[in-house]
C-alpha cells in the first residue's frame, strides 16, 4: 500500500466541517441517542464557541482542554480550536485530579470544557494554575451544553456554565488562516514509563492520516455511517472524527464502550458502513446475542487497533460481518496514530498489515537502535512519513530520543518489536519493555498470549516478567489468566497444571510460564488493551 500516492489535503477540520454544512447542510454528522445534528448545526454550533471563545480573549496558538466523554460537545470545541487555530489537547475522563492538574499546567491550558460531574476537581483547587482562566460546564444529559447546570462555590478558579458563555454568540465564524506544520492537537502519552509526555501533532499529521488509513477502503462522501467505541480522549478515537469530517460522514456516539447492548442498538437503528473497536471489545461483541442479529450487508470495513485479532477472533467476526471487511490499524499517539494497516482485500492473520501511502517502516537492532535487521529478524519497528509527530512538548532530549534522523528523514522509534516478513507485512512481537529476557533468551510476552488463546478455559491471559532473584538480569515468566465463564467453578489447580503441560508440549521451555495466577478479571486501559502496568503493582 505504501506505494500509493495520495496528495496532501491540507484543509483543516473547520474547512471540511464549513464544506459539508456548505454543500449537504441537512445530512446528520452525528448521532447520540436519539438526538441527530446536521452539519449545518454542527458548523454553527462550532462557530458559536469559537466567537464566544475569541471574545473570552482565546487566540489561535492558545490552548483548550476538553475533558469530557464521547458527546458532541467535545466534536464541537474541535472544530471550534480549528476555527480559532487553537490548539486542543484531551483531558481523560480517567484522570485523577492531580494528574489533571499536571497536564493542564504542562500544557498551559486556558480553557477547559467539561461535565458538571467534574467540577468539584477545579472548585477545589488551591493554586490553581496561572494559565486557566475559566471552566466551561455542560451536564451528560444536555450533550449540546445548552441546558442549566449547578455551579460549585469556587474561590480561585472560574466556573462557568457553557450555556451562558456562548449565549448570543452568532454562528457565523470567520476562520482564521492556519498553516498545515501549525500544531492543532497536543494529544499527551499514557505515562507508562514516567510523567506524561504531550505529543505535538500537526494539522497535517492528524487531518492526512485519515486518508492514508481510509486507502485500505475509500469512502464515499456523504455516505458513510461511522461506528466507533473508541474514546475520543484517545488518539484513535479523534482520528474517527478526523475521518468522518473529511467523507462527509455520520458518527454514532458511543459514550461507554462495555455497554454493547447499546452499541447494538445504535448500529441496528442506523446500520454502519464503517466500524472501530479493539479486539477486546469485539470479543463482548460476539457475545451479545444482539450483534448476531445486526444486518452488515452495508458495513465495508470493520478496523481493529491496539493488538492483533487472534485467528479465533478474526474468524468469528469474519462469519459474522461477512468475509474481507476486516483491517488491523497498527501505530501510537506519535503517529496520529496509523502508520500500517492490513488491508482487507490481502489480510494477513497474525500480521498486522502493510505501510500505509506514504510511509515507511524499517526494523532496527535492538542492541545498537540503527542497524537495519533483514526479513524475519525482530528488532524495534520505526517508521517514517508524514503522519509522524513534530515532537514532545517542552521534553527536547525526549524528542531527541524518539526521533531519530536516518538516511536523510525523520524516523519515529516507536518501542515496539517486531519484524517484516517477504512480504512486507509487519508482526508485532512485543513493546520492547514487555520483552522478557530468560536465561539470555528473549521471550515474547504476545507469543505466549496468543498461543493460550486456543485453550478454551482461558478467556484473556497476559504475560509479564518479575525479577529472578536467584539469577541477575534475568526475569521469571509470570502468567495471568482471566477464565472462560464456563469454567469459572473448575478446579484452579488442575486448570493450572493443564496450562503447564499445554506450555510445555507447545513452546519451548524457556518461555513456560513459571507462576500461573488465575485472577477474576484482567485489567484493561480504558481503550482495551491489556494494562500490563496495573499487573506489575
Amino acid at each position: 500500500m505504501s506505494d500509493i500516492n495520495l496528495e496532501f489535503d491540507d484543509r483543516t477540520l473547520a474547512q471540511h466541517v464549513e464544506n459539508h454544512a456548505s454543500i449537504r447542510g441537512e445530512l446528520p454528522a452525528m448521532v447520540f441517542g436519539n438526538l441527530k445534528i446536521s452539519y449545518r448545526d454542527y458548523d454553527a454550533m462550532a462557530s458559536r464557541l469559537a466567537n464566544a471563545l475569541a471574545d473570552h480573549g482565546v487566540n489561535a496558538g492558545d490552548v483548550i482542554g476538553i475533558h469530557l466523554p464521547n458527546i458532541p460537545l467535545y466534536a464541537v470545541t474541535l472544530v471550534a480550536a480549528s476555527k480559532l487555530g487553537c490548539i486542543a489537547t484531551s483531558i481523560s475522563p480517567l484522570l485523577s485530579p492531580s494528574e489533571i492538574d499536571f497536564q493542564i499546567r504542562d500544557a498551559n491550558i486556558k480553557v477547559v470544557l467539561t461535565l458538571d460531574l467534574f467540577a468539584g476537581i477545579y472548585a477545589a483547587m488551591d493554586n490553581p494554575p496561572a494559565a486557566l482562566s475559566t471552566v466551561l460546564l455542560c451536564s451528560i444529559t444536555d450533550p449540546t451544553g445548552m441546558g442549566d447546570v449547578a455551579l460549585p462555590d469556587s474561590q480561585a478558579v472560574t466556573l462557568m456554565s457553557y450555556s451562558a458563555f456562548v449565549d448570543g454568540c452568532p454562528g457565523v465564524f470567520q476562520a482564521k488562516d492556519v498553516h498545515w506544520n501549525d500544531t492543532f492537537m497536543l494529544q499527551y502519552t499514557g505515562g507508562t514509563t514516567g510523567k506524561p509526555k504531550g505529543a505535538q501533532l500537526s494539522v497535517r499529521n492528524v487531518m492526512h492520516n485519515a486518508l492514508q488509513y481510509s486507502a485500505a477502503a475509500p469512502w464515499t462522501v456523504g455516505e458513510e455511517v461511522v461506528a466507533s467505541a473508541f474514546p475520543f480522549f484517545h488518539v484513535g478515537g479523534l482520528s474517527i472524527v478526523f475521518y468522518s469530517a473529511l467523507c462527509g460522514g455520520m458518527m454514532l456516539l458511543i459514550p461507554d464502550p462495555r455497554n454493547t447492548e447499546y452499541f447494538c442498538q445504535q448500529m441496528q437503528a442506523n446500520p454502519p458502513t464503517v466500524m472501530g473497536a479493539v479486539p477486546a471489545l469485539y470479543d463482548m461483541l460476539l457475545q451479545d446475542p444482539l450483534f448476531k442479529q445486526l444486518d452488515f450487508s452495508r458495513l465495508r470495513i470493520a478496523y481493529t487497533a491496539a493488538a492483533p485479532l487472534t485467528s479465533s477472533t478474526f474468524s468469528a467476526l469474519n462469519q459474522e460481518l461477512g468475509d474481507g471487511k476486516i483491517s488491523d490499524l497498527f501505530g501510537m499517539t506519535e503517529t496520529s496514530p496509523c502508520f500500517v494497516t492490513n488491508p482487507p482485500q490481502c489480510y494477513k492473520v497474525g500480521s498486522v498489515g502493510l505501510p500505509v501511502p506514504g510511509t515507511e517502516v524499517k526494523i532496527v537492532s535492538l542492541d545498537d537502535a540503527k542497524t537495519e535487521m533483514p526479513v524475519g529478524e525482530a528488532g524495534e519497528i520505526c517508521a517514517s512519513g508524514p503522519q509522524v509527530m513534530k515532537g514532545y512538548l517542552n521534553l527536547p532530549q525526549e524528542t531527541a530520543n524518539a526521533l531519530q534522523e536516518m538516511d536523510g528523514k525523520v524516523w519515529m522509534c516507536t518501542g515496539d518489536v517486531g519484524y517484516l516478513d517477504e512480504d512486507g507485512y509487519l508482526f508485532l512481537c512485543d513493546r520492547a519493555k514487555d520483552m522478557l529476557i530468560v536465561g539470555g533468551y528473549k521471550v515474547f510476552s504476545v507469543e505466549v498470549e496468543d498461543k493460550l488463546q486456543s485453550m478454551p478455559e482461558i478467556a484473556m491471559s497476559a504475560v509479564i516478567g518479575k525479577k529472578d532473584p536467584k539469577r541477575p538480569g534475568n526475569e521469571i515468566v509470570t502468567l495471568y489468566v482471566q477464565l472462560d465463564p464456563a469454567f469459572m467453578d473448575a478446579d484452579h489447580e488442575e486448570i493450572k497444571q493443564s496450562i503447564k503441560d499445554y506450555c510445555s508440549s507447545n513452546m519451548a521451555a524457556y518461555k513456560v510460564p513459571k507462576e500461573i495466577n488465575i485472577i477474576d478479571e484482567i485489567p484493561l486501559t480504558p481503550v482495551g488493551k491489556i494494562d500490563k502496568k496495573s499487573l506489575r503493582k
